[in-house]
């Protein structure tokens, strides 16, 4: 079959599945394949991919069809510029979680101490210590799966953080410059709402923040001030409707300036604060 006559097919099937973005997922998949870029696609559309590849690419959008996400089917998920290995033991990088990676990087300096809780791939903590100099990292997170995911992801990219197998807190010793996390902030009742991605393939452990969604961050503020210096960042990745209240728990607990950050769609997405 003809890359153009293949590529048809994938559309076509994904968008009758009710995939929105059905051109652009099956381009990828087809990029993935092939193991050439859109570029070459639509040079060489006329030209016949093997039996092999094609049957693959059949496999994979029927998957996606099936709504497996495609960073899933790919087994990557680009962030940062980087590109992560992931699977369903970890949340999927997501743009949204870029934006709070850049507020992280406005804040850290080179050779400063990063405490990241619910590392999860370890996206964040291993994308400031891509573009910063000399961080010393540390990543926790209560899935050693995760963590798997996560050190295999720092062997990808040469980073040497500790990567610590704790509920919260609870086994983090020592003190930080800067302490960030994107924490489960999914109330428990919305989670069946959710896209089937995320609902059906992300660990329910890394979505669920409890009845209000808001468990974490008051974990976060209990016990944060002992583990940063004065004057110590605090930054993490709230939900869109979430300012308000996340703003009244850190407050509440004495963290000093805290503010909440729009991101690029204006939606909530972002607290900062110092420690008192």
């Amino acid at each position: 079959m003809k890359i153009k006559s293949l590529l048809s097919y994938g559309q076509k099937t994904l968008k009758d599945s009710g995939i929105a973005d059905h051109k652009t997922d099956a381009v990828l998949l087809l990029e993935h394949v092939i193991k050439k870029d859109r570029t070459f696609i639509k040079a060489h559309s006329d030209e016949d991919v093997t039996d092999e590849d094609e049957k693959t690419y059949r496999v994979f959008i029927t998957e996606r069809s099936q709504r497996v996400p495609l960073q899933h089917i790919t087994g990557i998920a680009p962030f940062m510029g980087l590109e992560f290995v992931v699977n369903g033991d970890v949340l999927i990088p997501r743009f949204d979680t870029e934006f709070v990676t850049e507020e992280v990087l406005k804040e850290v300096c080179d050779g400063e101490r990063i405490l990241d809780l619910c590392t999860g791939s370890g996206c964040i903590l291993l994308s400031v210590m891509s573009y910063k100099n000399d961080i010393d990292g540390v990543g926790t997170d209560i899935s050693e799966k995760a963590l798997s995911v996560a050190r295999e992801n720092a062997k990808r990219l040469g980073k040497f953080p500790f990567l610590l197998c704790s509920d919260m807190f609870e086994k983090v010793e020592g003190v930080f410059d800067c302490i960030v996390s994107n924490p489960p902030y999914i109330r428990t009742t919305d989670i069946e709402s959710l896209e089937p991605e995320v609902k059906d393939h992300d660990p329910r452990a890394a979505l669920d923040g409890g009845e209000d969604g808001l468990d974490f961050y008051r974990i976060i503020a209990d016990e944060a001030h002992g583990h940063l210096k004065k004057e110590g960042r605090l930054i993490c990745e709230i939900g869109y409707d979430q300012g308000e209240a996340v703003k009244r728990i850190f407050e509440e607990k004495g963290y000093r300036y805290v503010s909440i950050i729009k991101d690029y769609a204006g939606n909530e997405r972002v607290m900062k604060c110092l420690n008192r």
